[in-house]
């Protein structure tokens, strides 16, 4: 089986679509006209201005929450090698991508995750030029405690396989999936140590090209927002049986924070 990624225009495939996203994905040659494939993303609804202050829109397609005031948490498959990189437009703090009071950065050094070959490790990070005081950060998962339950996925990719980006965000929530269960839909595909994946057995709500990068969240203890996944990739979108894969935040934590450190925090 072919890895989709999530990306806009690159070779791999969309990941789940409940909000739509920011993902490039890999040729649809494998589908066909036996595949089963939902014609538009269910469940995603319009996000409203300011309920995700953390998300990132990046000019190359792919989504990102942000990490710290000055550093954009995605995914690797979205950039280039660990380097000097002054080519990335970051667009946070509105749902309209084309609204007037929309915060344009550009990025100026972009860190991938060391190993990653395009299986696992599927992180990164990107520092922009000058910080942004202004929107709250989307803290990250440090342990497996909340790798589980309704998740929430956000995102201004396709709305439905090789479907057009969207200029307003959209949002929903899916599942939890086991590892067991993502393992009979995807064999050794699915790394359980560091992915996890999440979607309804009937499909119809995922995240798709376009929504690569971006963060799926839930509350925490105290009631706010934390990450626990990076999209990542997947078969299709919203496909029956066919849940979308995350990179697991979790097991890369210590990993990403000593990244983040060395950047400028």
């Amino acid at each position: 089986m072919t890895r989709w990624r999530r990306l806009i225009g690159r070779t791999a495939a969309a990941l789940v679509a409940v909000t739509v996203g920011s993902f490039v994905v890999a040729a649809p040659a494998a589908a066909g006209p036996t595949d089963d494939v939902t014609p538009f993303v269910v469940g995603g609804t319009p996000a409203v201005q300011g309920e995700f202050p953390f998300m990132v829109r990046l000019s190359m397609g792919c989504g990102g929450s942000l990490y710290s005031a000055r550093l954009v948490l995605t995914a690797a498959h979205c950039v280039g090698a660990t380097g000097t990189n002054t080519s990335i437009t970051a667009t946070l703090g509105v749902v309209d991508l084309q609204s007037g009071s929309r915060i344009q950065v550009r990025s100026n050094y972009v860190y991938r995750a060391p190993g990653y070959n395009g299986n696992g490790k599927d992180w990164a990070l990107i520092r922009l030029a000058t910080p942004v005081t202004s929107l709250a950060t989307l803290p990250i998962a440090t342990t497996t405690a909340y790798d589980s339950g309704t998740f929430t996925v956000a995102g201004w990719g396709a709305t439905r396989e090789r479907g057009a980006q969207q200029r307003y965000l959209l949002k929903a929530n899916v599942p939890f999936v086991t590892d067991a269960s993502c393992r009979t839909s995807y064999g050794n595909e699915f790394i359980p140590a560091e992915e996890i994946c999440a979607g309804y057995p009937a499909g119809g709500t995922d995240t798709c090209q376009g929504d690569s990068g971006g963060p799926m969240f839930r509350r925490d203890a105290a009631n706010g927002w934390i990450q626990v996944g990076i999209v990542s990739w997947g078969r299709g979108c919203a496909r029956a049986n066919y849940p979308g894969v995350y990179t697991q935040v979790s097991a890369f934590a210590p990993a990403i924070a000593s990244a983040a450190a060395s950047l400028g925090g």
